[in-house]
């Protein structure tokens, strides 16, 4: 329990020694002794072993030497500090191999990161964007855009117009069928940003001055992949130049081949597809369009060809050569 004295406080350490203390410890020093009664409000001198009796008189006590007392108190530090510098070079010593091996893959650290949620991917584009200082290719399959989307797309590509950034990107032929984003078309020709469509795209995709991508990684768009490996940026970059070359000016004449036998060109692509086996939604959503409009055409193919049923229509594709004929063109 703590005790005070007229003018310290008991108990302290060493290192806080009390004013009474401190007064009698150096009285001590210049006198050579104190009386033992004197520091009866100091018992922190004793325990300290600041003091110690006199051995010609009792009643008197002699002041221990300061340098003394230092090295004493002074050596469990310094052996503590030993053992703590031993233990240090023994850990650098360990981890050193680590660090080398960590050294050499710095670069690939970060070169594949996964966002998860809407919240983070939004956030690592919207980064992305703003410090982006040339060039942005994107790819956005499936058909037209909702207001609400090209509105915000508005907004994110402003600061793109402003700040003469080049921007390029492929939707699908289905998009020219919204107003909307003809619209959305026309208001980025301010800029320096080109549209262009094709039937069938790849997945989304966004490239960033071609040193970083962003894919998804779900087909609910929960989850994306951050790409900055110099090797994939670039790979992706070179599949949407070959899309890119194939493509047709979003504000030009529909790229559509002219109707053959009954059969346009959006029908001899889901054709195609049909005698490939994809279903009629895996079919839609290659060609962003909905399954009813998907399922709409299949039907003018079947009436065009006179099917029956989808096993025959798929024979009747087959033998028609409608498939032959677009391809020829």
């Amino acid at each position: 329990m703590a005790t005070k004295g007229p003018i310290g406080t008991h108990p302290h350490s060493v290192v806080e020694l009390c004013a009474d203390g401190k007064r009698l410890y150096a009285s001590a020093l210049r006198s050579g002794r104190v009386r033992r009664s004197e520091v009866e409000t100091a018992p922190c001198l004793m325990e300290f072993a600041l003091l110690h009796p006199d051995p010609e008189d009792t009643d008197w006590l002699r002041p221990a030497s300061p340098t003394a007392v230092l090295a004493q108190r002074l050596y469990p530090i310094e052996r503590e500090i030993l053992k703590r510098r031993t233990l240090a070079i023994e850990l650098t010593d360990s981890f050193e191999p680590f660090m080398a091996l960590s050294a050499v893959d710095r670069s690939a650290d970060h070169a594949i990161t996964v966002l998860e949620g809407a919240t983070r991917i939004n956030s690592a584009i919207d980064a992305a964007t703003a410090e982006c200082q040339s060039e942005i290719l994107t790819v956005q399959p499936g058909g037209g855009r909702s207001e609400a989307v090209l509105t915000e797309a508005v907004e994110r590509s402003q600061g793109i117009i402003e700040r003469g950034i080049t921007m390029r990107t492929l939707y699908q032929h289905t998009a020219r069928h919204s107003q909307g984003t003809i619209a959305y078309a026309e208001y980025m020709r301010q800029g320096k940003v080109e549209v262009r469509t094709l039937e069938e795209l790849i997945e989304r995709l966004m490239i960033f001055d071609r040193t970083v991508a962003f894919i998804p990684a779900q087909d609910d768009r929960q989850v994306a992949l951050e790409l900055r490996h110099s090797g994939l940026v670039e790979y992706l970059a070179k599949v949407f130049e070959q899309h890119w070359r194939r493509a047709s000016p979003l504000l030009d004449e529909a790229p559509y081949d002219p109707p053959t036998g009954g059969i346009t060109g959006v029908q001899r692509s889901i054709a195609k597809l049909l005698i490939e086996g994809h279903v009629d939604e895996a079919i839609a959503r290659r060609l962003g369009m909905n399954v009813r409009t998907c399922r709409a055409h299949i039907a003018k193919i079947a009436a065009a060809l006179g099917s029956g049923s989808r096993a025959q229509l798929g024979y009747l594709i087959a033998q028609s050569g409608i498939l032959d004929e677009g391809s020829s063109k």
